[in-house]
């Protein structure tokens, strides 16, 4: 039965955290939000796409959503998904509105919503949840959802198709990760703001809740915070518990080099966007000084072509696509199939707070053969989610129901 998408609305969806949630060392007043791109159809199914921001700057995405949008009325969804890479590139390359980026920030993060909102649609129309959707493509039908342009030098088509094929003969030996589920990190414990006492609280209750990893802020003006503050957490959990620290980007290259070595005392599991994302060189330079301590980095990275740059300098060593920030699951499955061919592992940043990315990372260890490792787990608006992420004893359990779990009540 095919699906036509009739029309095209936006919303424009914040929520109010609760004192200490979500501040980092930069972002000292969040707001979480989501810009929303709904494709309706006419079959009364209705596709939602996220794009995650932090409050002001919402209603300017949804603005850019109906302008780049506006070419999907009246397409079958099958017929669109057919050849979205190029749609999306379309899309992508609007001669007006790709002034403003080119492939970044408003315009891209409206890009999107409107690639999750597609393959949300798409998975509806066939009423399964979309890692099944995508675990049911064959290499080509993926690869055609895909832009890869700009990587004819490092993954051109044939390449990407031939990953896909060259691990199809051994995926039923990795389909048990959809019964035991995916193993979650615990975000949530230690905010910037968090006092040290509330830490300590966190670190423990995340503990009982069957989590082994978590993460905590750092990138206090005074270094010295920070490393004390590791180091508490550390001694609380004890040697066994994986401790990642997120800088948010706020240290210089200089303090980065000083700091990271000071962390190595506590045996950080990564250190994340330890200096400005735009920065490659920075982040090379850190990588070679500081091993074996490991870099990630990707909340910030904007489009594929800066990851595949990451990439090929050494630059990180976690790849933290994010599927609300870059452009949507098209450009977050290229990233995956270049973090793919060179070995890296994705550990996506959840600005969904996991809700697309439990269905992402199942596909990328199903199909793909990629490194089983972390997914970002945050709890702050899950009461928010039709279906929300069901985490239990630290794990993801495989979402049943159909679509990219991205519905939001009204």
């Amino acid at each position: 039965m095919s699906t036509i998408i009739h029309k095209i609305t936006t919303r424009d969806a914040r929520y109010t955290l609760q004192p200490g949630e979500g501040v980092d060392a930069v972002h000292s007043a969040p707001q979480y939000s989501y810009a929303v791109c709904l494709l309706h159809s006419d079959r009364g199914v209705t596709g939602s796409g996220l794009a995650f921001t932090l409050g002001p700057g919402n209603d300017l995405v949804c603005a850019v959503i109906d302008a780049l949008a506006t070419p999907l009325a009246g397409r079958e969804i099958e017929e669109v998904m057919a050849d979205f890479g190029t749609i999306f590139r379309k899309m992508a390359d609007h001669p007006q509105y790709r002034w403003l980026g080119p492939h970044k920030g408003i315009v891209h993060l409206a890009l999107a919503a409107i690639s999750n909102a597609c393959f949300d649609l798409w998975a509806k129309s066939r009423g399964v949840p979309l890692w099944k959707l995508l675990l049911d493509l064959t290499p080509t039908q993926l690869v055609n959802t895909l832009d890869l342009s700009y990587f004819e030098d490092i993954l051109p088509r044939q390449e990407a198709i031939s990953l896909l094929r060259n691990e199809a003969a051994t995926r039923d030996e990795r389909t048990e990760v959809l019964q035991r589920g995916y193993r979650g990190y615990d975000t949530s414990v230690g905010w910037f703001n968090y006092s040290d006492e509330q830490i300590r609280d966190n670190a423990k209750r995340a503990l009982d809740a069957g989590f082994a990893a978590m993460k905590l802020k750092v990138g206090s003006p005074d270094p010295e915070r920070g490393i004390r503050r590791t180091l508490m957490v550390r001694e609380t959990v004890g040697d066994n518990i994986q401790i990642m620290v997120d800088c948010n980007q706020q240290w210089t290259l200089p303090v980065a080099l000083r700091v990271c070595l000071r962390l190595a005392e506590m045996n950080p599991y990564w250190v994340e966007e330890p200096t400005h994302p735009d920065d490659v060189l920075a982040h090379q330079t850190l990588a070679r000084a500081i091993s074996p301590i490991k870099i990630a980095a990707g909340e910030h990275l904007p489009n594929r072509i800066l990851f595949k740059n990451y990439i090929q300098a050494g630059a990180m060593h976690f790849v933290q696509a994010d599927a609300v920030r870059i452009g949507g699951v098209s450009e977050f499955l290229t990233v995956s199939l270049l973090a793919k061919k060179f070995g890296l592992p994705i550990v996506p940043h959840v600005g969904d707070m996991g809700q697309i990315h439990q269905h992402l990372v199942l596909f990328n260890r199903i199909a793909l053969n990629m490194e089983e490792v972390l997914l970002e787990y945050i709890p702050h608006l899950r009461q928010h989610f039709v279906h929300p992420a069901i985490v239990a004893n630290g794990v993801y359990q495989t979402p049943q129901d159909i679509g990219s779990s991205s519905d939001l009540h009204p």
